[in-house]
């Protein structure tokens, strides 16, 4: 079953760029552009990966982005992830980046997506990786500031193709960027959001209503409320669920409570995802493994997420039709 999820193909639809900033090219960045961070060594930056909550997360999460200053960067941030994902086998990915975190520390919006982009390009080519960049607005900044940043990116919506909203929910709800959603969506924009991860189910009801996204980050709180399972299941809205980084910040203890699981078999279109995996301990094969270690499944199931995946992604249609194609092959020769 490990050989099985290794060469499995997957698809990541719920990455944020910033936190895959291993502790390696962090110190290095801080080296090369003169940067303080409290720390003298990679074993000390992995000490400090010790969280209690989200907030926790943040905090040194933030801190690290503080290395990233020059288009290289972002760049170098960027291809080392695509190397992950070519070595867990993981053949589309939809990535999330945060501008707010950079422009509010004087950093060009410009210098943040033409670097993430080179990357992305570079994927594409040499290792034959799709990808996909959504913006997100950091939902503890005022709705004022997400303007701003949509404004920013008018010249990139030949290499955006969606807005997201991130960062802590709690005394955030939905209701604060109801209009710089309808904005982004006049200018073309797809759009997702976090919902349900540390907040309740009704943060999943709100972000549908007000915020009209097609897919839902985390969402784990569905399960809070019987008829918004129901929904999810009758109307495909899909579920980016992150179970490595669900148990690092305890919304679940334990990886056997978690109900990614129960969820798949009750027909939701969930997916498994890796979201800051240089501070939560895995990238999309260590999920998976991880996953099923607690929960095992059978392989049509395990093969399931991926089909998901596909469904809930904002490629095309017929690329979609292929990747199907693919994965089908696949499970039909290692079943």
């Amino acid at each position: 079953m490990k050989e099985f999820i290794q060469y499995l193909p997957k698809v990541e639809l719920h990455l944020h760029i910033e936190g895959t900033l291993e502790p390696e090219l962090m110190l290095a960045l801080a080296k090369r552009n003169n940067i303080d961070i409290p720390f003298n060594s990679i074993a000390e930056v992995r000490d400090a990966y010790n969280f209690h909550n989200l907030q926790s997360f943040l905090d040194i999460y933030f801190q690290g982005a503080d290395v990233l200053i020059k288009e290289q960067d972002f760049f170098e941030l960027t291809w080392a992830y695509l190397l992950r994902c070519q070595a867990d086998n993981v053949v589309h990915t939809e990535i999330f980046f945060d501008p707010q975190a950079h422009t509010q520390r004087g950093i060009c919006f410009d210098t943040v997506v033409n670097g993430i982009h080179r990357a992305l390009i570079k994927g594409t080519t040499e290792l034959g990786i799709s990808s996909k960049l959504i913006m997100c607005f950091l939902r503890h900044l005022d709705e004022e500031s997400a303007f701003k940043t949509l404004a920013q990116a008018q010249d990139h919506q030949d290499k955006i193709i969606a807005v997201g909203l991130d960062s802590t929910e709690l005394g955030h709800p939905a209701a604060k960027f109801e209009q710089v959603f309808k904005q982004a969506i006049k200018q073309g924009f797809l759009t997702v959001a976090h919902a349900g991860e540390e907040g309740p189910a009704s943060n999943i009801h709100e972000a549908l209503r007000l915020l009209h996204i097609t897919r839902i980050d985390h969402g784990v709180r569905c399960t809070d409320d019987e008829e918004l399972v129901q929904q999810l299941v009758s109307e495909r809205i899909p579920l980016t669920v992150c179970p490595l980084s669900n148990i690092k910040l305890k919304v679940f203890e334990r990886m056997e409570q978690h109900n990614i699981v129960a969820l798949l078999r009750k027909g939701v279109c969930v997916t498994i995802n890796s979201d800051d995996p240089a501070y939560f301990g895995g990238y999309m094969t260590d999920n998976f493994l991880a996953v099923n270690q607690a929960l095992p499944m059978n392989k049509t199931e395990i093969a399931q997420f991926t089909f998901n995946a596909i469904a809930a992604s904002f490629i095309s249609k017929s690329e979609k039709q292929r990747l199907t194609i693919v994965t089908q092959r696949y499970l039909e020769q290692n079943n």
